[in-house]
């Protein structure tokens, strides 16, 4: 950390962002080389399932661990919300927003697509946010007004015309209470008037291809905010759209989520609420 260019004043509490970025998408470099290296460790017997079909191991925790202690240094004073409860969530102006691994169904069955998916918020407004696949190494990040970018070349959401030139992309919620007729009859939709659909199992890598222009759009509901933070910002960074199923763009609960590049958006929204 340079002493002639501190990235956290104390006296004003103003951050230089970009110098706040570097460190922070150094921790999260970390974290995933750490998961890389220990994922492979993990049998059966560490597994636990925390709700239906919600499954952690130490992989997770100690993960998130490297990330608390290093983000502490960035900025001692930030709060955090964090999945796996490693640190106790406490609402302070700055706060930090980890979801240390996401995708870690995916992880523990031996399919290499799950991400490390970090935020950081002052008083509820978006000012980082990155995205790190951990296989391929591939690291989206953006900072509000900075541009979102991957591994350091600019990224846009797509710029198709046609809904039916795209990918989409969505979830399913692991809970057993939510109407499986209005899921079917939204795949119905995508089927036939798109390329087709993806369900990949990890919202933050979604959300980061929708910010590169992988997917023209994607959607989920019955998510939590760690899920859907940083894709939030990346996407939105990128010349996308966030919101609700009504339109709503304040906010990034997680309970419903529709990213999509501009010209999808209004079809997406329209088919979702039909």
């Amino acid at each position: 950390m340079s002493n002639d260019e501190p990235f956290f004043d104390y006296k004003t509490e103003k951050m230089n962002l970009p110098q706040t970025l570097l460190f922070t998408r150094h921790a999260v470099t970390l974290a995933s080389a750490y998961i890389k290296k220990e994922i492979v460790k993990v049998t059966s017997a560490d597994i636990e399932e925390k709700e239906l079909n919600s499954l952690v191991s130490h992989v997770d925790k100690g993960a998130e661990r490297i990330l608390v202690d290093e983000l502490s240094r960035i900025i001692p004073q930030a709060g955090f919300l964090t999945e796996e409860d490693t640190v106790e969530d406490s609402e302070k102006p700055y706060m930090w927003i980890i979801d240390p691994l996401d995708g870690t169904t995916n992880s523990l069955m031996g399919v290499p697509h799950f991400a490390v998916s970090l935020a950081l918020a002052y008083e509820g407004e978006l000012l980082i946010g990155i995205v790190h696949e951990v296989n391929s190494n591939e690291q989206f990040y953006a900072t509000k007004n900075g541009g979102a970018f991957l591994n350091g070349k600019s990224i846009q959401v797509s710029q198709r015309k046609h809904f039916n030139d795209i990918l989409i992309a969505t979830g399913f919620p692991y809970r057993n209470d939510y109407d499986i007729d209005k899921l079917f009859a939204h795949l119905k939709e995508w089927l036939m008037n798109t390329r087709g659909v993806r369900r990949m199992g990890s919202a933050a890598l979604d959300m980061a291809y929708v910010a590169c222009g992988r997917f023209g759009a994607y959607y989920e509901s019955m998510l939590n905010p760690w899920d859907v933070a940083a894709g939030t910002l990346i996407v939105r960074e990128a010349g996308g759209k966030v919101s609700n199923y009504v339109g709503d763009e304040e906010g990034f609960t997680g309970k419903e989520t529709l990213a999509a590049a501009p010209q999808f958006y209004d079809i997406v929204m329209e088919v979702l609420n039909r």
